[in-house]
This record gives C-alpha cells, structure tokens and sequence, in this order.
C-alpha cells in the first residue's frame, strides 16, 4: 500500500512538472498586409478565423497542449518576428495557416500545404514569392534578411543548401493534413510541397504551411468565408494535429 502511495505521488508530481507540448499558430499576413485578396474577401481574414478555430479546438480537447498565437488580432507581425514567437516559445509545432492565389482572373481549385525546401516547380517558387513579398512592408528588410529578394530567383538558391533536420516530422504533418483535407472536408487534394519560405527558415521545430484554398477562384472564396468553410478546414488541421501528436514520440 505505501508503494502504491508513493508511486502515486510521483506520478502526479511528473504530470505537474512535464512540460507541455507547445503549438504556434501563425495566421498568415494582417494589419496593414491584406494578403491575397477578390472582392470583398480577403486572405488575413480567412487566415486569422482559420486560426482562431483551429487553435479553440485544440484549447478545448487537448489539456496537456499549450496554444500560442502569433496573432489573434488584425495586426501586421513581421515575418522573422513570426518566427521568433515560436522560437522563443520553444515550440514543438509551428503551423502558418494562408490562402492561395494566382496570376490567372479565376484560380484553380484545392489545399495544399507546404514544408521548408527547395522549389522543384515553377508553381511552387511563385507561391513562396507571393507569401515572401510581405518583407517589403517591413523597415529596413533588405538589412533584416540580409539582402534576401523576395523577387529574386536567385535568393531561393540558399534553400537548395539549407538542411532542415526537422523534415520528415514536417512532412508527416504535411501529409496528414491534406489527407484530412481530402477525407473530412472534401477538398481537392492539391499535394505536399517544398518551398522557399522564409516564415519557416528560421523556425526550429517542425513547421508547415498550409494554403487553404485559392481565394481568386469565386467558389473557393465563397467557401473560405463561409462559417461551415471555416470550420470545415480548422477542424481538418486539428484532425491532422491529433494523429501527428498521437504518433510522435517527444
């Protein structure tokens, strides 16, 4: 009886003492950045209500999680400082939540969702361009990433050698989301992608990019501003967040 008591009592002295998994989530753009935007719609918006409903879930059916937002507001956050929230949270996941869109008046259709690496598509390299544009909003960015140019083919090189020991976590979480985009919320499957974004350069944890849908497609916007849209999408990435925890070994 008092080994059991004992064993007890350093089993709820551990609870208490563990530390807790740490999820960042970064709604993509805001403030004075609009992001990707048609009519009336635009991409800070559907980020930040994404967010916002992924991370609720989280808070509400997963105790030993501990939820950081980058943003919970319409409030511009600099890219790098996206980055340093997680870093300084030290973070298990990182999870940057956008939507897509295209050069084209009326997008295609479909989720995707991205790790750190090297563009292998011209699509992809123009996706990475369109998110990493938002440092030339930032004072003295051309200092702050020194000399990087979102613009620029040429910058991206470095992500050919950069390696990313956090890879195959990330393309885990990757997969599991638009297996859970596919299957819960039924939306087109647009694949896995590596990409040159600098949101997730400097994070130190696994991180994905998710891109929820093409806003300059008119019944994809319709859909991403739609509450049930909305749900639909937060809880597909809070699906994919509970088996990836589930499998993972800390």
């Amino acid at each position: 009886m008092k080994i059991r008591y004992i064993a007890s009592i350093l089993l709820m002295l551990w609870c208490v003492t563990a530390l807790p998994f740490t999820l960042v989530i970064d709604a993509g753009h805001g403030g004075k950045d609009p992001g990707a935007q048609s009519g009336k719609a635009k991409e800070k918006n559907i980020n930040l209500a994404v967010a916002l409903a992924f991370g609720k879930l989280v808070e509400q059916n997963c105790p030993d999680v501990k939820v950081v937002y980058t943003r919970k507001t319409d409030v511009f956050v600099e890219l790098n400082e996206r980055a340093n929230i997680a870093n300084r949270a030290k973070a298990d996941l990182f999870v940057s939540i956008h939507t897509n869109s295209t050069a084209a008046k009326v997008g295609p259709r479909g989720a995707e969702t991205y790790t750190l690496g090297m563009h292998r598509a011209a699509d992809n390299l123009a996706v990475a361009k369109r998110e990493n544009s938002v440092i030339t909003l930032e004072n003295d960015y051309e200092e702050k990433y020194e000399g990087f140019d979102p613009n620029s083919s040429e910058s991206y090189i470095i992500f050919e050698l950069m390696q990313d020991r956090n890879m195959a976590s990330s393309v885990k979480l990757a997969g599991l989301i638009q297996k859970q985009f596919r299957n819960h919320a039924g939306r087109v499957d647009k694949g896995v992608h590596q990409a040159g974004f600098l949101v997730l350069r400097a994070t130190s944890m696994p991180s994905v990019l998710v891109e929820l849908g093409y806003i300059n497609n008119p019944s994809e916007a319709t859909y991403l501003t739609s509450s049930a849209g909305v749900s639909a999408l937060a809880k597909s990435i809070y699906n994919a967040f509970v088996a990836y925890k589930k499998d993972t070994k800390r």
